[in-house]
């Protein structure tokens, strides 16, 4: 079982580390971990996918939520969620393949961003379905590259909103 957190953290220097190094001594899996500025140049917004099952999940969050640096942790249900990923992908595409990658891009609302001779960089955001759909689609063709960025999320509307972004 999978589950995303959203984190709202002191922006300190060592806090991304002692978040992961919580999960390693603990032995938790993160599937992916985002970081980046917040509303407030004080505060870093974390997204973190762990799996394990709901007993492991919930001392995740608990763990989590005693760290100093944790500001506020709410954890993004699908359904109450917007959750994204981006991904980049490097494809092998002479003259004759670039039609035929131009068509699948433009199915998934995908952008090249990139074109040489022999290759093109496809970048595509939108839910993890979306992007392995497109990487399911895109296996007919010499894949080179990928870099994925891992999940980001925020709650819908003003649920999960900290106390102090939501007042800035």
């Amino acid at each position: 079982m999978k589950r995303a957190y959203s984190l709202l953290v002191d922006n300190n220097p060592g806090v991304l580390s002692r978040i992961s190094g919580l999960f390693s001594r603990r032995g938790y899996s993160i599937d992916s971990i985002t970081a980046g500025a917040s509303t407030d140049p004080k505060y870093t917004r974390i997204t973190i996918v762990a799996s394990g099952d709901e007993l492991i999940l919930e001392q995740i969050e608990k763990q989590v939520r005693k760290l100093e640096d944790v500001i506020s942790i709410h954890v993004l249900e699908p359904e109450k969620a917007v959750n994204r990923e981006l991904i980049l992908v490097k494809v092998a595409a002479n003259a004759a393949q670039r039609a035929e990658m131009i068509s699948l891009t433009e199915i998934f609302r995908a952008k090249i961003v990139d074109v040489e001779e022999e290759s093109l960089i496809v970048e595509l955001t939108g839910t993890q379905s979306k992007l392995d759909g497109f990487l399911r689609l895109a296996k007919g063709y010499e894949i080179l590259e990928i870099a994925r960025t891992g999940i980001t999320g925020l709650s819908r509307g003003t649920e999960g909103i900290a106390f102090s972004e939501y007042n800035e």
